[in-house]
């Protein structure tokens, strides 16, 4: 019981602490459900849906100082551990690390990140926070 207490004032820490530096919102971009019995589905035309899905409180700092020339520069973003737990189960992912690696990226200010790296910071055996390796795309890179 007292584990399951701290994991839970750990995760309200996290909460807290992302909240007041500048805590924002992101649009995690993933695959939405396919509708069957499509025509187009049969032939093998489906046609590609995303669902944006609103993860919050988040942090976004500049993982690299510089970038050399040429490369995307890269992005860390620290996500709320109850923000994904709360779109895990939602939408059924059997893992925070399955909907990340399935996701498409994060839309951050109308720009779409890729995901290189996915990991989490535990307290008590359990996740409180999220840190995500973000790729901005090279045409937006200056």
């Amino acid at each position: 019981m007292a584990d399951v207490l701290q994991s839970t004032a750990a995760s309200l820490a996290a909460d807290t602490l992302l909240r007041t530096a500048g805590g924002r919102s992101v649009l995690l971009r993933t695959p939405s459900p396919g509708t069957p019995g499509d025509a187009t589905e049969q032939l093998g035309l489906i046609t590609p849906s995303f669902q944006d899905v609103e993860l919050s409180p988040v942090v976004l700092r500049k993982a690299q100082a510089a970038t050399a020339a040429g490369k995307a520069p890269r992005w860390e973003l620290l996500v709320s551990a109850s923000a994904v737990h709360a779109v895990v189960g939602t939408f059924a992912f059997n893992s925070a690390s399955v909907i990340f690696a399935t996701a498409f990226g994060v839309l951050v200010d109308d720009t779409l990140m890729e995901i290189e790296a996915a990991t989490s910071s535990s307290a008590f055996g359990s996740p409180y926070v999220y840190r995500l390796v973000l790729r901005a795309p090279l045409t937006s890179a200056t």
